[in-house]
């Protein structure tokens, strides 16, 4: 490696010496085998040293495998390729009739780097990414393949695994037909008088619903509501609908932003925040998210109220989101439907740290579990005691990676070990 690689916000500079760009999987399979310590790369959207391999690792990037999308129409179903971006899985899956059932607000991530640490889009009915997938192909550490399927018993242990497990080269997801989605956009909805009852009915009042602040206020300064037009849409409490279109961030331009206004188009159109075609090269951004159990939403948000005056100098906007349980050992929102708050920061990891520490303790009555690809502070021993399956896990990595080949100090730490 001739120059040093980082992620995507440029927080994190990866100490591995090797950066391997296999172009087949035979080539892939001969790295694994010959090297002792590997980390799968992914798309770079991680904020923390979660694919680090150090300076005796490789790194591994799939970006140059063939980008293999093969949707089976009869089964509802897709095989794509372990460096396929959301983006392009989800034009090719709607050229088919069909659709993916949700998506993260960045269609630019990979998707079995997205599914491997947790991510989600939103919804009081819609699960994590990982939800949709019903088959992981992994290269494991002698180089050979290994399919795990919905039905085995370590299927749970194997989607939402920190890349502890092996490189994954490709995943086999559910499909359903496809829909459109009509986006719209309201501002000023308060905090105060928000029960459980009112948060409740504001998350369900469509498919997908998120909340937006940057806590200099109380309340909310943007509610993104986005409505499948095969279903109904429960009118909101008293907000006004945006005359311009928004940007996630104050002050910036909504243009990159998908369409908004109520105007309809397909769900790889909308689910998202922000357009396809626009390639962000960089973000100037550090970003936490934690999620807890819904029943906590607005003890939780009056309990970040309480601290706004530390977050809002550092922040540059705050997402609210629900998220449906799903079975998978280590995801955040494992056996629990899920209230999930993400935190946009300023990029000065200095000046950030001390209150993501300080928004933690804030969340701790609540059982929050940060997201695995994020900044967070959360102490070893607290992570330990919010995955019950976490001892599951142990045994699966020791099953499949006895030698700890795909082990780093990021999994070192999740693990206990």
């Amino acid at each position: 490696m001739t120059e040093s690689v980082t992620n995507w916000a440029g927080n994190i500079t990866y100490a591995a010496k090797e950066l391997h760009r296999p172009r087949t999987l035979d080539a892939l399979r001969a790295l694994v085998a010959e090297s002792s310590r590997v980390r799968a790369l992914g798309s770079g959207h991680s904020f923390n040293e979660i694919a680090e391999a150090g300076e005796d690792g490789m790194l591994v990037s799939l970006g140059d495998l063939p980008a293999r999308i093969d949707v089976d129409t009869t089964a509802r179903t897709v095989r794509v390729g372990g460096g396929v971006r959301y983006a392009e899985l989800a034009r090719q899956v709607h050229r088919h009739g069909l659709a993916l059932a949700n998506m993260a607000s960045l269609p630019h991530i990979s998707v079995a780097g997205s599914v491997a640490t947790g991510t989600h889009g939103s919804g009081v009915g819609n699960g994590p990414l990982a939800s949709s997938v019903r088959a992981v192909e992994l290269v494991t550490a002698d180089g050979s393949t290994v399919t795990l399927e919905r039905g085995d018993e370590r299927f749970a242990g194997a989607v939402t695994s920190l890349g502890a497990l092996g490189v994954v080269t490709a995943l086999t997801l559910d499909l359903e037909p496809a829909f459109e989605v009509e986006q719209h956009v309201f501002t000023e909805m308060p905090l105060e008088g928000l029960d459980e009852a009112a948060f409740e009915t504001v998350m369900a009042s469509a498919y997908s619903v998120s909340l937006f602040t940057d806590w200099r206020e109380p309340g909310f300064r943007q509610v993104w509501v986005k409505r499948r037009t095969d279903q109904p849409f429960t009118d909101l409490p008293p907000a006004a609908a945006a005359t311009e279109k928004m940007h996630p961030v104050p002050g910036m331009p909504g243009v990159n932003c998908t369409e908004q206004f109520g105007v309809p188009g397909p769900w790889h159109e909308r689910l998202p925040h922000f357009r396809a075609e626009f390639t962000p090269s960089s973000g100037a951004e550090l970003q936490s998210e934690y999620l807890m159990p819904r029943r906590s939403a607005v003890a939780m948000l009056r309990a970040l109220d309480g601290i706004r005056e530390t977050v809002a100098p550092v922040l540059q906007t705050c997402e609210v989101r629900t998220v449906a349980a799903d079975e998978q050992w280590l995801s955040p929102c494992h056996d629990r439907d899920s209230v999930a708050v993400h935190f946009t920061w300023i990029e000065d990891t200095r000046t950030v740290l001390p209150v993501v520490t300080r928004v933690e303790e804030a969340l701790e009555p609540f059982d929050a579990r940060p997201h695995w690809g994020k900044v967070f502070t959360t102490p070893a021993a607290v992570l330990h005691s919010r995955y019950p399956r976490l001892h599951d896990f142990r045994a699966l990595v020791r099953d499949l990676d006895p030698e700890g080949t795909f082990t780093n100090a990021f999994v070192r730490n999740v693990l206990g070990d």
